[in-house]
């Protein structure tokens, strides 16, 4: 049994309001780089559906840069840990790992030969270090600044300067190698966010939260001219400079991006980007023909120079942990949601994607199940509501639930949604809820058998409750013990099983007409709960997803035999499972990814 990874979609940026975040350029114009949490995002500029994950941080990673070879990256976290791995091997090999500072890193700049590095941000002996890429050794102080340091840059090209970005209101310009402190320019009035040097060097521009927008001359640090009067009417959080040095864009948190002649220090064209506070931009990149700005929703846009009102390209995802997942019917679109309640659909063939529209749940989606035209879906806001597919916005039909739902599923040909919540189970019938039978214990899960009308509920009491749908109502009808809360499970499409995962590692098969285990082998090589289980169409396997970041992939027909997808989502546990097809399985993690899976020869 062999298994790869075909396609991860990837999270989008981790934003917080009012904190800039930095985007790096690949040199040879390829992907570009962001972060999440413990990831480092390494996405194709073209095609963003490709995509790679570096996870080796132990702690949340501010900011990822590729070297100017690009042969390297070095990404800097909350702790003030560099790592320095390659970008060839699909290993991403770590060359070196240094400590330049006590506390979060918040930008990274390599030297134009790719030998020095300047890392800043808000250490607690000092703000900043110069070091060898190579050794880590000390080629200079960044000195002279008296609060966390934002925003840093290397000139790229000889005499060599260091420019660094303060919240004390001040740029700080220093000569070398070594690099000594040589003065500050004291033109801003609040926090300066974004300092960078134009590719030939000529300029550096300077842009703070006061609004403005300062350009300075390379070599001798004098105030060329101030860009705009003011460049925004909110702060600007980023500056990107265009391939020729002729250009400059800017983004702001007044929810425009503006493009700047660098000669005359005039306006070019101005991208309104919305009129809501998620359309905040906070962070922009300039990389051969395209030009990236980021909102503070983490929407990824692609501006278009000759038509700024319509992007060429909005990537829109998941930035907070996945929390629920379906297929439609057809299997054409997959759709997740996550713990702040954005639901998003992608065209399973090509992981295009968009977010579904209309007054959602606003929290946290538990559930999510598709039927015909519609998808439902079930959120800690104690509610069921509706999606159309073909309009991909809620419809604004919103049944009410007594308590918490957990679970749900559909008797699609009746029309019926069974919904497991904390203190009962209600039974819903063309969006109104009919029934509802009081539980003594919370439920997790739901699963219907359209052919002999069961309905099994996992509860946290350790007991998988089965109950038969009369009518409308339910009548409880046998109970299944587990030794740990019941944390998922599902009937087979073909009904003649019943899968069960429960806190104690356990995945367990049952036949679903005598509720006896199917065979005698257990299925318990997970190292952590178990968090969901899931079939595939053609009923002959099982994948499980735990606490313990592993996938395992389990056979009915031959018990013994089962392959582990080992750190599926690195760092990260597996929230939910759903299968495309019978060779391929998606997954989602706390990690904000999902992931497509290939399995073969399983059976």
């Amino acid at each position: 049994m062999s298994y790869q990874n075909k396609f991860t979609y990837a999270t989008l940026p981790r934003t917080q309001r009012g904190t800039p975040i930095v985007l790096g350029g690949d040199p040879k114009g390829k992907n570009f780089l962001y972060c999440n949490g413990n990831s480092v995002i390494i996405r194709n500029i073209d095609n963003p559906a490709i995509s790679d994950v570096y996870t080796e941080h132990s702690c949340a990673v501010n900011v990822a840069k590729y070297s100017p070879s690009g042969f390297y990256i070095a990404s800097g976290d909350q702790s003030g840990k560099v790592r320095i791995w390659d970008t060839v091997n699909k290993e991403h090999i770590l060359k070196n790992e240094f400590q330049p500072i006590g506390g979060p890193i918040k930008d990274i700049a390599w030297s134009a030969d790719s030998q020095r590095m300047v890392i800043v941000g808000e250490g607690r002996e000092r703000f900043g270090h110069v070091f060898m890429t190579e050794t880590g050794t000390s080629v200079g102080e960044i000195s002279g600044q008296s609060k966390p340091i934002n925003s840093c840059d290397f000139r790229p090209v000889r005499p060599f300067r260091i420019v660094t970005g303060s919240e004390d209101n001040t740029i700080g310009v220093f000569e070398g190698p070594p690099f000594k402190f040589k003065c500050t320019k004291q033109e801003h009035t609040r926090f300066v966010q974004a300092v960078r040097y134009s590719p030939n060097g000529a300029f550096f521009a300077s842009a703070g939260f006061d609004g403005h927008v300062y350009l300075y001359d390379g070599a001798t640090s004098e105030l060329v001219g101030e860009i705009g009067s003011p460049a925004h009417k909110g702060g600007v959080y980023a500056v990107a400079w265009k391939p020729d040095s002729t250009q400059l864009l800017t983004c702001s948190g007044d929810k425009t991006c503006k493009l700047w002649d660098v000669a005359t220090k005039e306006l070019v064209t101005e991208f309104p980007m919305g009129n809501t506070v998620d359309d905040q931009q906070v962070s922009c990149l300039w990389q051969g023909e395209h030009l990236l700005t980021v909102s503070l929703s983490g929407y990824i846009t692609y501006l278009d120079v000759n038509n700024p009102t319509k992007p060429l390209r909005v990537i829109k995802g998941h930035n907070k942990p996945i929390t629920a997942l379906a297929l439609s019917e057809d299997h054409s679109t997959i759709y997740t949601a996550s713990h702040d309640g954005a639901v998003t659909n992608w065209n399973s063939g090509n992981g295009t994607n968009n977010r579904v529209a209309g007054n959602g749940h606003g929290n946290q989606v538990n559930c999510i199940r598709a039927h015909g035209d519609f998808v439902y879906t079930c959120g800690i806001d104690d509610s069921v509501k509706q999606i159309s597919v073909e309009g991909n916005t809620y419809t604004g039909v919103d049944t009410k639930l007594n308590c918490q739902p957990r679970g749900m599923d559909i008797f699609r040909e009746k029309n019926i949604q069974v919904v497991g919540c904390v203190k009962d189970i209600c039974v819903l019938q063309d969006n109104r809820k009919v029934s509802a039978l009081p539980i003594a214990y919370e439920s997790s899960s739901v699963s219907v058998n359209t052919d002999t009308m069961d309905v099994a509920v996992g509860g946290d009491d350790n007991k998988i409750h089965i109950y038969t749908l009369n009518g409308t109502t339910l009548e409880p009808k046998t109970e299944i013990e587990h030794l740990g809360a019941i944390t998922d499970c599902a009937y087979s499409p073909d009904k003649k099983y019943l899968v069960a995962s429960d806190s104690n590692r356990k995945v367990i098969l049952y036949d679903a007409t005598e509720y006896k285990p199917a065979h005698n082998k257990e299925w318990g090589f997970h190292n952590a709960r178990v968090n969901c289980v899931a079939w595939s169409p053609n009923s002959l396997l099982v994948a499980s997803g735990s606490l313990d970041t592993t996938i395992i992939i389990w056979s009915v027909s031959n018990p013994a035999k089962h392959t582990i997808i080992k750190n599926a989502h690195p760092q990260s546990q597996i929230t939910k499972l759903v299968w495309l097809d019978n060779e391929h399985v998606i997954s989602t993690g706390q990690d904000c990814n999902t992931k497509v899976w290939e399995v073969t020869d399983v059976c």
